[in-house]
């Protein structure tokens, strides 16, 4: 197997896990962040702020491959802007001054930019037309991606949990729950199946070109309530409070295409999922 430079931009958690992954399989993986000194060993660090194009003078100039994960870093619009099409941006530009060519580009987005609410089954080909900034920028950015001159693919995540991701836990350790009516679906993934499907595109892209949008989320959309409910048996809690709170739509993700292409989910539902999870937590709060 060659040794492929391998380069995540916004290199947080799915980041890390994936260049451990990478690196295991003997490729040389540099992680792109403001603060190196959290990554994982032997990911090479890039000091480097995205939104500061000067910060970027110093990319692996053999990358074969790169992973765009980047988190804005709060609610604010111009957060987002900067995180996603100016930071991206700014990055293609960096690579054009130093002649770097990429072979494929991975740009991470969300199902923020859709705006189905009726339960509707989405995938790769449904309407985008988000009415959130979030989703409007974030859909801005799939287009730079897709128009960067670099074979490049958009992975859309629905809502990730997993270690370390314990707000829905917590809540409902404090009785907090979603009413049944109106009803709500919601639709996740597992923090390790996020980076188990980019490292199933990633090796893939190696034998064939990528369809240019892959709709990322588990097989099992469900109720917001019943998700709610079964942790509560879980962790032995009451939901007492079942006001409606925040919840974006209602939609079902169909995951079809990333399963035709050859990826098998390590945690296909949430009750697969979750277990780990509420051992960890419990032990925590112990």
């Amino acid at each position: 197997m060659s040794t492929d430079q391998i380069l995540i931009a916004g290199c947080g958690d799915i980041g890390g896990q994936l260049g451990k992954l990478l690196i295991a399989q003997g490729h040389q993986v540099f992680g792109l962040r403001r603060n190196i000194n959290q990554l994982p060993s032997g990911i090479q660090g890039i000091n480097a702020d995205l939104g500061q194009p000067d910060t970027l003078s110093a990319l692996p100039q053999q990358t074969d491959t790169v992973f765009y994960i980047v988190a804005a870093g709060g609610r604010e619009e111009q957060r987002y802007r900067q995180a996603y099409p100016e930071g991206l941006n700014n990055l293609l530009t960096a690579f054009k001054k130093q002649n770097i060519r990429p072979r494929q580009l991975f740009f991470i987005s969300s199902t923020a930019v859709y705006n189905q609410h009726n339960h509707e089954w989405i995938d790769e080909n449904s309407v985008t037309e988000p009415d959130s900034f979030a989703g409007q920028i974030t859909l801005e950015a799939e287009q730079v991606a897709l128009n960067s001159g670099i074979p490049a693919t958009v992975v859309r995540f629905s809502g990730i949990y997993g270690p370390g991701r314990n707000m829905l836990l917590n809540q409902v350790m404090q009785g907090k729950g979603y009413p049944a009516e109106p009803l709500r679906y919601s639709n996740r993934i597992h923090r390790d199946d996020c980076v188990g499907v980019l490292m199933h595109l990633y090796q893939r892209s190696k034998e064939q070109p990528l369809q240019p949008v892959y709709l990322a989320s588990d097989s099992e959309p469900v109720p917001l309530h019943e998700v709610a409910d079964w942790l509560a048996q879980k962790l032995n809690s009451h939901i007492s409070d079942r006001t409606s709170r925040r919840a974006i739509g209602s939609k079902r993700c169909n995951n079809q295409q990333l399963s035709d292409s050859g990826y098998q989910f390590i945690y296909p539902g949430y009750q697969q999922g979750y277990p780990d999870l509420i051992r960890a937590f419990l032990a925590d709060i112990d």
